[in-house]
């Protein structure tokens, strides 16, 4: 009996701990995926990022890539050299990096993409869906 066998690209992920040193010892392009468990956008877009594995394995292979889930990461996270901390609302909260990185510092908007470069410099800033294509076209601009 043949059983087929199909190989799923799963997007690699990492954490801001374990970024920091992986990029000390291997320098590489990072994204950085700011999104929430309420954001239907945010699921849309997730939904068809995974559906697309000739973008994850181009990501798997050339970047760091790091989820960051705005409202609900509670741990303290250590980037470029400052140290960032979850701000408690009453049963919400979110996470000081979040609203570091957003531009719009009382109410980021979700999804959220930063890329970095290899020196950590940002390449791109990009608010709401960020469609596969799209997506690939921004990154393979991106230079090694």
């Amino acid at each position: 009996m043949v059983i087929p066998l199909f190989c799923l690209s799963q997007l690699r992920t990492i954490s801001f701990a374990d970024w920091e040193n992986k990029q000390q010892q291997d320098p590489k392009p990072t994204v950085i995926h700011l999104y929430t468990d309420w954001c239907s956008v945010c699921k849309i877009e997730q939904f068809k990022l995974n559906k697309d594995r000739q973008l994850l394995e181009f990501i798997n292979d050339k970047f760091y890539f790091i989820p960051f889930k705005a409202e609900k990461m509670m741990e303290t996270i250590r980037f470029q050299r400052k140290t960032f901390r979850y701000l408690p609302n009453g049963n919400s909260g979110i996470h000081e990096l979040a609203l570091a990185l957003s531009k719009n510092k009382n109410r980021p908007v979700y999804p959220l993409w930063i890329i970095l470069d290899k020196n950590q410099n940002l390449i791109d800033y990009h608010e709401g869906i960020f469609l596969p294509d799209e997506l690939k076209k921004k990154l393979s601009e991106i230079p090694d």
